[in-house]
């Protein structure tokens, strides 16, 4: 038995949970399914599996092996009808990647189903997190970043630029009053925004005429640091907040936050898609980068509109 027929056998045990009903599928018996799984766990030096009389579960480094096998499974299957459908039709297997939340919720999730649709044996993975995933050790296909990029290793592939919108939350201007310039910024609170506590926030940021960034000390009782804590906090009336239009949006156009101080605006942010340096990527990776540059890229041509407006104001 060759090492890939053991790796099938595996995906079929892990994902069935049964030694019993993956040889049925397979058309084996029960015995050389646990033989195939064995010989794969001698031959890694780890346990794969956990076996009792009523289940079978992945371990930890089962798990690992489990995501790494599915996709190679997903390649090699792919090579076998790569002729016999050029043009990638029949699409199928996992991609996995990730992105902020707001670009999932606004841009991505809303056109998913067309992708879908016409690749019916594809399978999105979509993490969204505040975190920056380790794209190699962690098995991302590819991953869209909002803000500076500086990862050696991984090719980067710009898509635009996103403005950042100065909010407040109605019931905050109402006590505190609405800013009109940047020396109105002593009496006004900033939620800070930090990757990890404990560290010092940058302030509030401003573009100078020439596009560089300037930051402004101000107060503030409030630190956090994830998304959702940061838009929930602004919401709350604990101060100003700079974030992405993307994540803020929505909530600007329920009445739930209100846009200040757009004649002061921050640099906008880079966006860009990331991906590992691989000399052949699998078609279903290329298709699905294809289609998400082109989602991300068409909503921030509009936006790159809005911001020369704005930077063509404060020259």
């Amino acid at each position: 038995m060759n090492p890939l027929d053991r790796m099938q056998i595996f995906a079929h045990v892990a994902e069935l949970a049964s030694f019993t009903q993956a040889a049925q599928v397979l058309g084996i018996p029960k015995a050389n399914a646990s033989l195939a799984v064995q010989q794969l766990e001698a031959q890694l030096g780890t346990r794969l599996l956990h076996r009792t009389t009523r289940r079978v579960q992945l371990t930890q480094d089962g798990q690992v092996y489990y995501e790494r096998c599915k996709d190679l499974l997903d390649d090699v299957e792919e090579l076998q009808t790569l002729f016999a459908h050029p043009e990638g039709a029949d699409l199928r297997g996992r991609v996995r990647i990730d992105m902020s939340t707001g670009i999932a919720r606004q841009l991505v999730l809303p056109r998913l189903p067309e992708l879908l649709q016409r690749h019916a044996q594809l399978q999105v993975e979509l993490s969204s997190t505040d975190r920056r995933v380790d794209l190699v050790r962690e098995g991302f296909d590819c991953v869209i970043r909002v803000g500076p990029v500086a990862e050696p290793g991984l090719v980067a592939r710009p898509l635009g630029v996103v403005r950042v919108a100065t909010c407040a939350s109605p019931d905050y201007l109402a006590k505190k009053g609405t800013p009109r310039t940047l020396a109105d910024l002593a009496q006004h609170d900033l939620v800070h925004y930090v990757s990890t506590l404990g560290t010092r926030s940058a302030g509030f940021e401003t573009a100078e005429a020439g596009g560089a960034p300037q930051f402004h000390a101000m107060g503030g009782r409030v630190t956090v640091n994830s998304a959702e804590a940061y838009l929930g906090a602004c919401a709350a009336g604990l101060g100003l907040i700079q974030a992405p239009l993307l994540g803020v949006r929505e909530l600007i156009d329920k009445g739930l936050l209100v846009e200040v101080l757009q004649d002061h605006p921050a640099p906008p942010m880079p966006v860009t898609l990331l991906y590992a340096h691989r000399r052949h990527l699998p078609q279903r990776v290329r298709v699905v980068m294809d289609w998400l540059a082109a989602v991300v890229r068409d909503h921030l041509l509009r936006e790159a509109a809005a911001i020369q407006q704005v930077t063509l104001s404060i020259e």
